[in-house]
């Protein structure tokens, strides 16, 4: 119960906008597949760069493909991307973070100098760079950014694992004979694995950007899958006569970076102390002087007692 109310509670704290834009595209990429119109990438070459009509919502491509079908499915493909991109990047992150911490000496300095080498590099270029290697293509994507983004987590988590170390419970547990390992996945990891899910959902809308990006210049998803940034580069040559086909993915795209980019601020100030409320502060004071009232019932009732009986 104390755990679903902390839950509620977080959830207060998070705009309301931005949680159901979020929600939204999330459930329409899931659901994709059911409640598209027609299949995206079904081509109908009679009707190229249709406009709006009861067809298709919102027009068609250049191949007569229905622009509101891709989009669905392009939701679909840029989120899940994120999502194993994001998730790839925490497991590794804070694996390596944690055993640089436990070990330290040698092990410590080698995991934190190849860190720092991951974070002395731009991500962008590394993300080329890997791709560049490999080929192009959606796992080649999913690797380059899962090796751009893990060693932010891995610092942070070692930064914090090092704090909750040198607290009193983790000492009186290591006096007790219980295994490092234990230690590590029943005390640590659960103690650094909060303020690192606050960085990560900050950074899940600048993960779909770059998935975007990568498409967009050819090195992610390939066509005839929908994706946005491939979408994109897809429109472009039609901007003056068919906007729509920029305008759509690229708003699409918008609307989840600002989304994530809200919500993780939103967290974020969640753990920061705030000022409390004058109604805050009249409440607490009421509260304070009724316990003090009430303390002071029993010593006045035997004062009153003991002067009856003098």
């Amino acid at each position: 119960m104390a755990r679903a109310r902390s839950v509620l509670v977080a959830l207060r704290a998070v705009p309301k906008l931005s949680l159901a834009v979020i929600a939204a595209f999330v459930l329409v990429g899931a659901l994709a597949p059911v409640i598209a119109p027609v299949d995206p990438n079904a081509q109908d070459l009679l009707r190229p760069l249709e406009g709006s009509s009861s067809a298709h919502l919102l027009g068609t491509d250049d191949l007569g493909r229905d622009q509101l079908s891709r989009l669905m499915q392009g939701a679909r493909t840029s989120l899940t991307a994120a999502a194993l991109v994001l998730g790839g990047a925490l497991v590794i992150g804070l694996l390596i973070g944690a055993v640089a911490a436990m070990r330290g000496g040698l092990v410590d300095e080698a995991l934190m100098r190849l860190t720092d080498v991951g974070l002395s590099l731009p991500s962008l270029i590394t993300a080329l760079a890997t791709l560049g290697l490999l080929g192009p293509s959606y796992s080649n994507m999913i690797l380059a950014l899962t090796i751009v983004w893990w060693p932010a987590y891995a610092r942070l988590t070692r930064a914090l694992i090092i704090s909750i170390k040198t607290r009193p419970y983790i000492e009186a547990v290591q006096l007790m004979g219980a295994r490092q390992s234990w230690i590590m996945f029943r005390h640590l990891l659960p103690g650094a694995i909060g303020p690192v899910l606050v960085y990560a959902t900050a950074d899940a809308g600048f993960i779909a950007l770059s998935v975007a990006t990568l498409s967009f210049l050819g090195l992610g998803v390939q066509p005839p899958n929908a994706e946005w940034g491939q979408m994109l580069v897809s429109g472009l040559p039609f901007l003056e006569t068919n906007p729509g086909l920029v305008i759509y993915p690229g708003l699409a795209l918008t609307l989840v970076v600002v989304g994530f980019n809200l919500l993780g601020e939103a967290v974020a100030l969640d753990k920061v102390p705030r000022p409390l409320s004058r109604r805050a502060v009249r409440r607490r004071r009421a509260d304070a002087l009724d316990a003090l009232a009430a303390a002071d019932a029993p010593r006045l009732g035997r004062t009153t007692a003991g002067e009856v009986t003098a």
